[in-house]
């Protein structure tokens, strides 16, 4: 069966093809909007669900995979910074504390009447770093693109002292948690995912998780 990833970010491309299946990418159709009055795991879900949904008529014989990822601290969303204003600003907020990373992931195929969701939630400390480090930090423009203004599997790894939960979750893609999904809607993987676990073949996996 045709496998289709409803999402246009380089770094869900990266981890799906970890799992060494053939897939399609398509820009999905879907305007994700914030609401404050619904909690982040929930708002996760039917975001993944939506982008999936929204493509799943064009490909209506294929998997079409959907995900999204939210950061929050307490019930407080961080979406993606528009500008290095609010990056500033949400650094400053998540520094020297926790936060919590939903990603979900859903999985639809319109002729064979799939709709699947899940959701995978990593926990995460943060270093109290200096002004110097945020500083130099924005510079670089990673935070460009990233909910909560930071990207672990590049220079924003060096803000995070750990982590609990499936790193692969925090980078926006739990590659175990799709795998499953996937293999539960007819599709056989030609990798061993726990041999791909062991292995963490992509950038700072290593470092937070041993």
């Amino acid at each position: 069966m045709p496998l289709v990833l409803a999402s246009t970010s380089p770094r869900r491309k990266e981890l799906l093809a970890l799992l060494q299946l053939p897939f399609d990418v398509v820009e999905p159709k879907f305007d994700e909007r914030i609401h404050a009055d619904i909690p982040p795991e929930a708002q996760a879900w039917t975001f993944a669900l939506e982008k999936a949904r929204s493509c799943m008529q064009q490909y209506p014989d294929s998997l079409v995979l959907g995900s999204d990822t939210l950061i929050a601290v307490g019930e407080t969303i961080l979406g993606k910074p528009a500008d290095r204003a609010q990056a500033n600003a949400m650094l400053r907020r998540l520094r020297g504390r926790d936060h919590r990373i939903f990603t979900a992931v859903a999985v639809c195929c319109d002729a064979r009447k799939i709709q699947d969701v899940a959701v995978d939630t990593v926990q995460v400390w943060m270093k109290p770093f200096s002004d110097a480090d945020l500083e130099a930090y924005l510079i670089t423009e990673e935070w460009q693109g990233k909910a909560g203004a930071y990207n672990i599997q590049g220079r924003g790894g060096d803000f995070i002292e750990r982590i609990e939960g499936d790193f692969t979750a925090a980078v926006g893609l739990p590659l175990r948690l799709t795998a499953s999904l996937l293999q539960k809607h007819g599709l056989s993987l030609p990798v061993d995912v726990e041999q791909l676990y062991r292995a963490k073949p992509y950038p700072n996996w290593s470092t937070f998780q041993r």
